[in-house]
């Protein structure tokens, strides 16, 4: 069974994928996991690969989903992203692919109403 916490995580990465598609994102492929990571949502933006965290946030209580991604997120991030261009694509084709990570920010009150869904893009380096 999964946590509290895990189904609002869950519910936070539904809720991102039906944003992104509607924006016009083509969705690659969900909770991609490597040695290096996890990385949420892997979609298509144009020519564009787009890696995507998804922060879902109940309250305020522990800051907004933007400042929840800490140095050590961002780099396991990229890492888990290189790995995916240089084992998951065509021979040579990851080094011809342009990429960006995006932060999607789903923001709720304490009683789990949908405050707010904000799409940063590019917002962490690669």
């Amino acid at each position: 069974m999964t946590s509290p916490r895990g189904r609002l995580g869950l519910w936070g990465e539904n809720q991102a994928r039906l944003r992104l598609e509607a924006e016009g994102y083509q969705l690659v492929e969900s909770n991609y996991r490597c040695r290096w990571g996890e990385v949420d949502i892997i979609a298509r933006w144009r020519r564009e690969l787009v890696f995507v965290e998804v922060r879902t946030r109940r309250g305020d209580a522990f800051g907004s989903p933007e400042e929840s991604i800490g140095p050590a997120k961002a780099r396991r991030m990229a890492a888990t992203a290189e790995h995916y261009l240089q084992t998951e694509l065509p021979s040579g084709a990851g080094a011809n692919t342009p990429w960006r990570i995006d932060l999607v920010c789903i923001q709720l009150d304490r009683r789990g109403k949908l405050l707010g869904i904000n799409h940063l893009e590019n917002a962490i380096e690669g």
